[in-house]
């Protein structure tokens, strides 16, 4: 076994640290606008990750080169790292009393899982309120690949890092240089993102509102501004959020064929076609399921297909409380948590991608017991599934049931029951924010131990990750020489 290069791990931290100074430099704006004190904490703190990753990076790597592992184990780390950087505004401005909660919301916050500790948003100041929707937008397309955009670092191996942050079954470069395809899902992310304030400005939110939500619908991730979550806007605005967490739950890639003129190519893409359809069918079905609960069938569908996406998407805004739902809706919903968005997107969960190679590994099993002698590939979108793929997805369903299930175990240690600790474990390792029982969609985790919180985060990191970067960490052979 090679060993670990421990000074390229060491040097892209540095990277990551100075990145996590510029990126806090943006509340410090807000902070000038709206004229708040809390700008000297994010000034503070961004001048600190500024010199101690100046310092830091002038050790340069003494090789560039790394594999699988060392991706891995950097792409954990920077995460990690980011996130305990990230908390000390929270913390330092008062406006969150626990180090516990404020890493607690900032993970939610990077992760794009939404779920909060806070019981009331409204009291947060403008500064630290948009650095907790920027979060959202930060985590969303991914740390590292930020940096290689920005940042890009030297070398060619570079693709160990994307393939280990970038959610789904696999993971390709959209042009030969992993700089170039950074570039360009950032270049599709930032447009998406301008559209979507633009639309939201265009339907009478103000602009910081439009700006933050906007970072909150983009990442997929739910922190809104009201404590109503988006129950108390207007049916067009909530649209709007509908249609952006819809086209966010899509594979970036596709958009890159739209980009070069190959629509043909992108629509016959079996994951698209079946993320649709699940949410279509979800949408109708509740509707039909809730309809006498509001005043017309337009209304009931409008909800529907509004909490479908936000579900499936793994964003978690809320317009009503669907926990008092009818247990066919909630039911659908929670089956929803587990299914996800596509590979690709800035969505989480399982992926459609990967519940499509189950569903034909599943045919393809059940065809050889009746025809033993056939054999059968598996294809995708006219391609041929590899067996790695394949293994790869096998194994990953096996883990994701083993961290659940340990989870919701150590759950059990707490004060909640068996409903809210299984929706919780749910809501939080597929990045989604808001479960069911006790807690339900209009509540929050603050009630939970400190104990039951590193478990609730450890499952946003690993859920966000894709369960193998953050695992990889507890294993002694990681870090043998």
């Amino acid at each position: 076994m090679e060993s670990m290069n421990h000074s390229i791990i060491r040097y892209i931290l540095c990277r990551v640290i100075e990145l996590t100074g510029i990126l806090l430099l943006f509340p410090c704006v807000i902070a000038l606008i709206y004229r708040e004190k809390q700008g000297f904490v994010f000034s503070g703190v961004a001048a600190g990750c500024l010199i101690l990753g100046s310092i830091g990076k002038r050790w340069k790597a003494k090789s560039t080169v790394f594999y699988a592992r060392e991706g891995f184990v950097t792409v954990s780390l920077s995460w990690i790292v980011i996130s305990l950087i990230g908390a000390l505004p929270f913390y330092l401005t008062g406006e969150i009393s626990s180090y516990v909660d404020a890493i607690f919301e900032t993970v939610s916050g990077l992760t794009t899982t939404g779920g909060t500790i806070l019981a009331d948003v409204e009291t947060i100041s403008y500064t630290t309120q948009f650095w907790r929707c920027f979060t959202h937008w930060i985590g969303g397309m991914g740390v590292l690949v930020l940096i290689m955009a920005i940042m890009p670092l030297s070398g060619s191996y570079n693709m160990h890092l994307m393939r280990a942050e970038s959610p789904g079954p696999s993971v390709g470069k959209l042009v030969p240089k992993v700089k170039t395809t950074a570039m360009i899902l950032y270049g599709i992310y930032i447009v998406i993102t301008f559209s979507a304030i633009i639309a939201l400005c265009l339907s009478g939110l103000p602009l910081y509102e439009s700006v933050t939500l906007t970072f909150s619908t983009v990442g997929t991730g739910g922190f809104g501004v009201l404590n109503s979550s988006i129950a108390d806007y207007p049916m067009v605005t909530q649209s709007i959020f509908t249609i952006f967490m819809i086209l966010c739950g899509v594979n970036f890639n596709l958009y890159y064929l739209f980009l070069i003129r190959k629509p043909k190519e992108a629509l016959k893409s079996e994951e698209l076609r079946l993320y649709i359809g699940i949410l279509l069918v979800s949408a109708i079905l509740i509707t039909i399921n809730i309809r006498g609960d509001f005043g017309n069938l337009y209304e009931a569908f409008h909800h529907a297909i509004f909490q479908t996406a936000s579900i499936m998407t793994t964003t978690g805004f809320i317009t009503v409380d669907f926990g008092k739902w009818p247990e066919f809706s909630r039911t659908i919903l929670f089956l929803l948590m587990l299914v996800g968005a596509c590979a690709g997107s800035t969505g989480g969960g399982f992926k459609v991608s990967r519940l499509l190679i189950m569903l034909k590994s599943m045919r393809n099993e059940l065809s050889y017991v009746i025809h033993p002698r056939s054999i059968k590939k598996i294809h995708m979108d006219e391609h041929t599934v590899s067996e790695v793929v394949i293994k790869s997805t096998q194994v990953y369903v096996m883990t994701y049931v083993t961290v659940y299930l340990l989870s919701v175990l150590a759950l059990a240690l707490d004060k909640y029951d068996f409903a809210t600790n299984f929706t919780a474990v749910a809501a939080n390792l597929n990045n989604i924010g808001p479960c069911l029982g006790e807690i339900g969609p209009t509540g929050n985790y603050a009630g939970y131990s400190i104990f039951s919180k590193f478990v609730l985060m450890f499952d946003m990191l690993t859920g966000r990750l894709e369960l193998f970067p953050m695992l990889i960490l507890f294993s002694p052979k990681t870090w043998r020489r």
